[in-house]
């Protein structure tokens, strides 16, 4: 019997980066270590997709600062992928940056047939927007609310409360990376295990689950297993 919704072979996994370029990223050269990590996790994060062939792994970037924009705007296979370094200055517009997302995950253009995409949030500060009116937005898209949200806070003053907030899960915690080498190593993780998660058949959603209640992913680690699991 076909599955619902068709091969697994045939359906797209959406990630998304959702990096913060507001002026504090350019202090203690967070956003060149930024920068650095992504590079460096995209060879593993192809390794991933290349073995995990029920997905095929798309890959979006969207900065915020004062406002916010797609640096990758139309999906990319990660084969295809490469990274254009990013530049800090202005404020934190996240709650901008969230509503843009919510944008891209409506049916259209997001296929109804595709897997769980994963939204990475990386942030060192605090929005200076209606974070709020963002969140809801994107929680008020099915893929949004079914969405595999990870947050990764860069140094002490990001905001924790709100990265909990996006996460949307009491069990998960924001990542924190308090310097280069652990920031690449959490860049790593973010870009590999949850599209090991969302390539799995048993998370696979299709149109026939867009009624129904979020999936909760609990297989995501929670911080105390990040360390082992990472590193």
């Amino acid at each position: 019997m076909d599955r619902p919704g068709g091969p697994l072979s045939s359906r797209p996994l959406h990630f998304f980066w959702i990096t913060d370029c507001s002026g504090s990223m350019a202090s203690g050269g967070k956003i060149q270590s930024l920068n650095s990590a992504i590079r460096e996790a995209l060879p593993h994060m192809r390794r991933v997709a290349h073995e995990n062939p029920n997905a095929q792994v798309l890959v979006r970037v969207l900065t915020f600062a004062t406002n916010a924009r797609w640096l990758t705007a139309a999906p990319v296979p990660i084969e295809q992928f490469t990274w254009t370094d990013l530049q800090a200055g202005g404020v934190t517009d996240l709650g901008r940056a969230l509503t843009m997302v919510a944008d891209a995950l409506k049916v259209p253009p997001m296929s109804a047939r595709a897997l769980q995409p994963v939204l990475a949030v990386v942030s060192d500060g605090r929005p200076t927007d209606r974070f709020e009116e963002g969140l809801a937005e994107l929680l008020r898209q099915p893929w949004g609310a079914r969405s595999i949200r990870i947050a990764i806070a860069i140094g002490g003053d990001a905001d924790h409360h709100v990265l909990n907030r996006f996460i949307g899960d009491p069990q998960r915690q924001p990542l924190t990376a308090n310097n280069s080498a652990e920031l690449v190593e959490l860049i790593r993780w973010v870009s590999t295990a949850p599209v090991k998660l969302a390539s799995s058949a048993a998370v696979a959603a299709t149109a026939a689950d867009l009624s129904g209640p979020p999936y909760i992913p609990t297989a995501v680690p929670a911080t105390d297993d990040i360390a082992a699991t990472a590193w």
